[in-house]
């Protein structure tokens, strides 16, 4: 909550630098929005009322008929709530009557599943159910999970009403799921309610205690009272940042005299909440200081003991490898939707605006995939086994993009980037871009985050170069806090980040410039560092790239062909339990015009593969019933020729082999490139 009030506030201060109206009438629809929100407990109507109609005044005078329709929608909800149903009435007609008129598809859904909430709020069950099921399926930009999960939700509540406990039922399992994959905390508390309340309903009594003891869990987790204490305290930090926000806006159209008057007394409020905000945290962090110097104490009082464990020491280190390989799997699933929709957004004509924010999320899920492959592979890069990828590179490009990917950050601690390129560096020469690319994401965000009102400086320079290589000289310079010289001696040790102070207060897994170095000997270069406490720091390295032959240097990777399957009508049978990846890869697939059955486990895997032809078989390795892999062994049984593809989130750099001897034709891993995938899909079936 607190990080939404924030970017609201950065969207006022934004709309009025570049005087966009419309995104300032937004914010106050948004900060609208989250009051009237039915799990917002501080519900004000009348401070509701105040940002709406200032948003009004602002979508009257620009035009915005959509956004004002909207305007209606959240004026009807405040109405609700309050239980003023006929106001609440006419402003769903009003809202209704534009939404028509524009044939705008999914804001008349969107009203459908309000009004639901209308009818739910009065105990018309009945026509809530009606509203909310027409309202599905639900599409919103920004929240569609969310919505999705409150529609099933609220359809539970309905139907439990009615004491239809097993629709109840359905609809609640629904939005726990979908709580549960995108952790909506408050949504899997209801739903686990009212999944126990059903159950006790069917007289299923074993699991109403099963669904009652997840909700008791749940509800321990969300209402612990020390994170309740320090969330409320940043929401009241932040929502109070975006109250004063909307109060000077309304001050600036009164008298001169009245404003001032009204600020210093904000001021005031603000000051002392201030000082109890920091005497609150003072006493936590002292709190906890104490703790760990009791854990530091009992820590070296065993670590003589575990020096002699070594068979303890045995099982730890095969602890780790498994959870390294979960962790593995579990990352990459989630990261498999996020790369995979933002390649279906950026094939769907976005834009230009939102080609930019596309490109930058595709180079952070790029960026991300590769940090999580790195971060396992430590043990091969201090082996010298992990190999240097040589490719074409447009230096200038891998700067910026690191550099567009770190805007944000730069600007939460409100500093400036600045980058400086040899104008004597080519457009195009030889490295290996993502390796590089971590080197310095992992340095400038290090820098952008020790920096405070400060200047993070880039620079490239040539240092020599000949008629076929380029040595270039980098800096990555900042007037932040400094590193002092005894920490300067270990500082890129593993989970080495200066000091217990630091680690509290910036945060960070202390790996960044472990890695930096160790990539950098890989790419056979060697990190400097200069540092001063108080002054900043200054990391410099050089790297040897060589130039591209003349004939090559025209060669444009934009213009390569693409992997075109559509002539051919391929038809697919995709084995995955997972229903977002199953959607993510059905849309992929239906890019190159192929058409596919969805199996969601390995026995109706064999199931289909028995009954039906089909062209190749994509296979998720970890599914529920049997495995991906039992299930290969047995198709195989009864077709050998049709093409079995691997496709799951496990790591594959040690056991590629094993897939291919137990009977896949080739292995893809989640996350993966469209193209790449369209290619090697080609390759096996050519």
């Amino acid at each position: 909550m607190n990080s939404a009030y924030e970017r609201l506030t950065n969207i006022l201060d934004l709309s009025d630098s570049i005087n966009d109206k419309s995104s300032k009438a937004r914010a106050y629809m948004l900060r609208a929005e989250i009051g009237v929100e039915e799990n917002y407990n501080n519900f004000e109507p009348s401070e509701i009322e105040s940002y709406l109609n200032r948003a009004k005044q602002i979508q009257e005078e620009v035009n915005d008929s959509l956004g004002l329709g909207y305007n209606y929608v959240l004026q009807a909800l405040t109405a609700t709530r309050s239980t003023s149903y006929s106001n609440a009435d006419n402003y769903f007609a009003k809202a209704e009557a534009i939404f028509d008129k524009y044939q705008s598809t999914d804001d008349i859904n969107k009203l459908k599943y309000y009004r639901g909430l209308f009818y739910l709020s009065q105990g018309i069950n009945g026509r809530a159910i009606e509203r909310f099921e027409n309202s599905l399926p639900i599409n919103d930009p920004y929240q569609p999970n969310y919505l999705r999960a409150k529609v099933h939700l609220n359809l539970a509540k309905a139907y439990k009403n009615i004491k239809q406990y097993q629709d109840a039922k359905l609809n609640a399992e629904t939005a726990f799921k979908i709580a549960n994959s995108y952790n909506f905390p408050l949504i899997k508390l209801q739903s686990s309610k009212i999944i126990s309340d059903t159950y006790a309903g069917l007289d299923d009594i074993e699991n109403a205690y099963k669904y009652q003891s997840v909700y008791l869990k749940i509800k321990d987790s969300i209402f612990d009272q020390a994170s309740l204490q320090s969330a409320a305290e940043a929401d009241a930090s932040f929502d109070n940042e975006f109250k004063q926000r909307h109060i000077v806006e309304l001050e600036r159209e009164k008298d001169v005299s009245i404003q001032k008057g009204k600020r210093n007394k904000l001021t005031s409020i603000l000051s002392s909440a201030l000082l109890i905000i920091i005497s609150l945290l003072t006493i936590s962090l002292y709190r906890n200081n104490q703790i760990k110097v009791k854990t530091n104490n009992l820590l070296l009082k065993k670590n003589s003991e575990l020096q002699l464990a070594k068979d303890n020491a045995e099982k730890a280190m095969k602890a780790k490898a498994q959870f390294l390989s979960t962790v593995t799997h579990e990352l990459r699933t989630p990261l498999y939707a996020v790369t995979g929709l933002t390649h279906l957004l950026m094939e769907e004509n976005p834009s230009d605006s939102q080609k930019e924010h596309l490109k930058s999320l595709k180079f952070s899920g790029d960026y991300l995939l590769t940090f999580i492959n790195d971060i396992l592979q430590v043990n091969k890069i201090e082996a010298k086994k992990l190999a240097v990828e040589k490719a074409p590179l447009n230096l200038k490009k891998v700067l910026n993009d690191v550099v567009n990917s770190l805007t944000q950050t730069s600007k939460e601690n409100n500093n400036k980037i600045v980058l400086n390129i040899d104008k004597g560096i080519p457009e195009k020469l030889v490295g290996d871009y993502l390796k590089m690319s971590q080197v310095f994401i992992n340095l400038i965000s290090n820098a952008l985050k020790f920096t405070k009102d400060g200047i993070v400086e880039i620079s490239a320079r040539i240092l020599e170069e000949d008629d076929s290589q380029q040595n270039i000289q980098f800096e990555i310079k900042d007037n932040g806090i400094g590193i002092s010289r005894e920490m300067q001696e270990n500082i890129f040790d593993s989970f080495s980040q200066g000091s217990v102070q630091i680690n509290r207060k910036y945060g960070g897994t202390g790996l960044g410039l472990t890695i930096v170095k160790s990539l950098l000997e890989l790419l056979e270069s060697d990190i400097q560092l200069q540092s001063k406490l108080g002054e900043g720091s200054t990391f410099r390295f050089a790297l040897v790239l060589d130039k591209l032959a003349p004939e090559a240097t025209n060669i444009d990777v934009a213009t390569q062909e693409k992997t075109d399957l559509k002539s051919k009508k391929f038809k697919v049978l995709l084995v995955e339990d997972n229903k977002i990846n199953q959607v993510i890869t059905k849309k992929i697939i239906a890019k190159q015009n192929m058409t596919c059955d969805i199996a969601d486990d390995g026995y109706q895997a064999i199931d289909y593969a028995r009954s039906n032809r089909y062209d190749f078989i994509l296979m998720d390795i970890h599914m529920p019933g049997i495995s991906g892999i039992e299930a290969t062994k047995e198709i195989r049984k009864f077709d050998v020729s049709t093409p079995i593809i691997a496709l799951t989130a496990i790591s594959l750099d040690d056991n590629k082999g094993d897939f291919l001897k137990d009977g896949f034709n080739e292995v893809i891993s989640k996350p993966f490139d469209p193209e790449v995938f369209y290619q090697k899909i080609s390759n096996i079936l050519t």
